[in-house]
């Protein structure tokens, strides 16, 4: 195991920058994951750890070792590719040994290691099939098991689970999160899927444009966003975002739109008068208001969509399209008019122009 730290990491094709100076340390041990929407540079980045690109502007460090110039075998990590790039003529057995075989390691060594590997990942009776005879998620897990018996300090994972469908994403998910758990090894994840970052991550990377948006834990980036780019990427479904003026109010600070007056308390935000602020509020936090009143917000509803113990409401608030998740037991018909209450210590602010969290 071992710690990796970026400095001052940039990457350019040409003239174009898609890495941006950008600073991490990882720690011993610690399961990060890349995570951002298409052509963000979390794949980059992650070649770029692995020596499969050349960084432009820099220092890479791998256990204190300066890593920029060395090949990726000297690197000390073992990587796990989105497709599985296994030998269809070789058994499992040959596909996990054949890194080991071709470094000339003791047949004794490497039969150690493909079982110890085999029976991690609880495929013992699968070392003599073909890849041909495996399903996807058995398929993956050869890939990794692979990478297991180079015993490597650092484990790279690209999108590894984009090619399963929902219910294997789903189990192999575990099955590597059970695997961190076991073996400790210093973990980076890629993937654009923000379900599998918080539920796989110690702590999440949220890269946007080729810079780091924001990074810390799960909960930090669901309840305490940086900017309006963050709370629109973390959760499912996404939040909600409404274009206010905030004014001061004694200790409270006024959000009006139209009709729409919201009150939250001024001490949480350093702002002035007429200030243009978006307001955000997770799908999650919005429940039925019967009575209205202020801090609430009058909707129509567009769709409903049943999803067992909840429904997801589509709705309509003046030209603003909402999402509000709530039980399913009693639930309004398309073209109903609602009111949804906003609970004023689960609302977010943010600079209108920067995106900026307006909160101290």
């Amino acid at each position: 195991m071992a710690t990796v730290s970026l400095k001052g990491i940039s990457k350019s094709f040409g003239s174009v920058d898609v890495i941006k100076s950008i600073d991490l340390d990882i720690a011993d041990g610690e399961f990060i994951v890349f995570v951002g929407p298409s052509g963000c540079g979390k794949s980059t980045l992650l070649r770029l750890v692995a020596g499969l690109e050349e960084i432009s502007a820099g220092d890479l460090s791998i256990g204190g070792v300066r890593c920029n110039d060395l090949a990726p075998k000297q690197r000390g990590i073992a990587m796990v590719f989105q497709s599985y790039a296994l030998y269809p003529h070789k058994s499992v057995y040959d596909n996990m040994a054949f890194g080991l075989q071709i470094a000339r390691a003791p047949k004794a060594e490497v039969e150690a290691k493909v079982r110890d590997a085999a029976r991690i990942l609880q495929m013992e009776h699968l070392l003599q099939r073909r890849p041909s005879q495996l399903s996807g998620g058995q398929r993956q897990r050869v890939a990794i098991g692979r990478a297991i018996v180079r015993d490597p300090q650092v484990f790279l994972f690209d999108e590894p689970l984009s090619n399963l469908d929902a219910a294997l994403r789903a189990s192999t998910r575990v099955e590597i999160a059970r695997l961190h758990q076991r073996l400790k090894t210093t973990t980076i994840y890629v993937t654009h899927d923000q379900l599998e970052a918080m539920t796989l991550a110690d702590r999440i990377v949220l890269l946007n444009g080729g810079r780091i948006e924001q990074a810390g834990t799960p909960q930090e980036m669901y309840e305490r966003p940086g900017s309006k780019f963050v709370a629109g990427f973390i959760g499912t479904p996404k939040m909600n975002f409404l274009d206010m003026t905030a004014s001061v109010s004694g200790d409270k600070l006024r959000l009006t739109r139209g009709d729409t007056s919201i009150e939250v308390p001024k001490a949480g935000y350093d702002l002035n008068d007429a200030t243009k602020v978006t307001l955000g509020i997770r799908p999650t936090d919005l429940g039925f208001a019967p009575h209205g009143g202020n801090n609430t917000l009058k909707c129509t509803v567009d769709l409903v969509e049943y999803l067992g113990n909840e429904a997801q409401l589509n709705l309509r608030s003046g030209e603003d399209a909402l999402t509000a998740v709530v039980a399913a037991r009693a639930v309004p018909v398309p073209g109903a008019e609602v009111t949804l209450a906003v609970p004023t210590d689960r609302v977010h602010l943010f600079d209108a122009t920067t995106g900026r969290s307006l909160a101290r």
